[in-house]
């Protein structure tokens, strides 16, 4: 039951924030040519420590029709399934240039040349792959891209997500996600 509450409120929040994004300015849109929005994530993107599955690969993203003045893009990817409701972060990179429009697979797993890689749950500068706990519900993974008008280059290293979110207040123009699902 639990499960299902959340998971609409979830539906619910993603729906509303759709329809405001919407609202301000039709067309940014986010993809990854690894799964569809709502679809199962490849295991590859899982996390390679035991019992993970994976192999602990970012998965690909793509950005496009961004707002005028978008200098950078940041990427982030989180679970607010995990953590016990708290939520998990799993990616955090920025300093992307904007007009890159896309991360390759594999290019998050650590500090790579002209963008940063911020820390994950652990601590540590890289990509973590997803990792649930085996017979949970799948876990949704929200793959966020924001257009800021911040200079790529211009945010100091290492970042977690909630020291980058502070740091681009007043300096976002917009955010789209895409959702995927993975559970063991």
């Amino acid at each position: 039951m639990r499960n299902t509450t959340h998971t609409t409120r979830l539906l619910g929040a993603a729906l509303l924030a759709g329809l405001a994004l919407g609202a301000q300015a039709a067309g940014m849109k986010v993809t990854s040519s690894a799964f569809a929005d709502g679809a199962t994530m490849p295991k590859i993107h899982a996390g390679d420590a035991p019992g993970c599955g994976g192999q602990g690969v970012s998965p690909p993203v793509a950005w496009s029709d961004l707002p005028a003045g978008t200098r950078s893009v940041a990427v982030l990817m989180s679970d607010p399934d995990g953590g016990k409701g708290l939520g998990v972060s799993h990616w955090v990179a920025y300093n992307i240039p904007a007009a890159r429009g896309q991360l390759r697979q594999g290019e998050g797993q650590a500090a790579n040349a002209g963008f940063s890689v911020g820390k994950n749950v652990a601590g540590a500068i890289a990509y973590r792959g997803m990792c649930p706990p085996a017979g949970d519900l799948p876990h949704h993974y929200v793959l966020t891209v924001i257009a800021t008008e911040a200079e790529p280059g211009s945010l100091p290293e290492g970042l977690t997500r909630d020291e980058l979110l502070a740091a681009l207040k007043g300096r976002a123009l917009m955010g789209q996600s895409v959702v995927g699902l993975y559970g063991q």
